[in-house]
């Protein structure tokens, strides 16, 4: 498909959605990961248009990836409320859940490994609460980016808002590439596929070994 005659007003085929907290207090923490991957990608993109704005509670960019438009997301409310404004940008481009990808930080996997997931139980982590509150649905892609199994003895809340160490940071943001790499998969050869290639059970991609 040409790309060329692609405009800011097209609606995204996607939405792409980092979780984190906003302000420069919370900028490097482990919570921001869903932030540190947008960022990312946005860099990386075919096709950039220009500005981030704030639209939808959020700072947002229009961008190709893979063929497909993607409206990448970075909602700048506190973590917890991200679902109001995950719910006004599926609502303004009249999209549904299964067009939502949300990549957010996960506890249960090791610095160094990404999982790809549609669903499952997201209870323990508000980011991904509040946008099932505000949905009503789970049924959305979600990219869990490990980083760091959190020691038994430090309290979740301030584990995930604790600064990533610089050696333990180089290691989770070299899979950034797989992880654009994943979405290649997942646009062209579907979700299935790309969860068989890239989990940490599938190639070496997603998870140091």
């Amino acid at each position: 498909m040409d790309r060329l005659g692609i405009n800011r007003g097209m609606s995204p085929d996607y939405i792409i959605v980092g979780l984190g907290n906003p302000g420069p207090k919370y900028e490097n923490t482990r919570s921001n990961i869903g932030f540190k991957v947008i960022d990312y990608l946005n860099n990386d993109s075919m096709m950039n248009f220009g500005c981030r704005k704030a639209k939808h509670s959020s700072l947002t960019d229009k961008c190709v990836l893979e063929d497909n438009v993607v409206l990448y997301l970075k909602p700048q409310m506190y973590i917890s409320n991200s679902g109001m404004a995950v719910e006004d940008a599926l609502d303004y481009y009249r999209m549904k859940s299964k067009q939502l990808v949300v990549i957010h930080d996960d506890l249960l996997l090791p610095s160094g490994c990404f999982e790809i997931v549609k669903g499952g139980d997201m209870s323990a982590h508000k980011g991904l609460s509040s946008i099932v509150e505000y949905l009503g649905k789970d049924d959305f892609i979600r990219i869990k980016v490990g980083v760091g199994l959190k020691p038994e003895e430090c309290e979740l809340s301030r584990y995930v808002l604790e600064i990533i160490p610089e050696d333990e940071y180089k290691k989770i943001s070299s899979k950034f590439p797989s992880i654009r790499d994943a979405f290649t998969y997942m646009f062209y050869y579907g979700l299935e596929e790309s969860i068989r290639i890239f989990n940490p059970l599938g190639m070496e991609n997603s998870c140091d070994k």
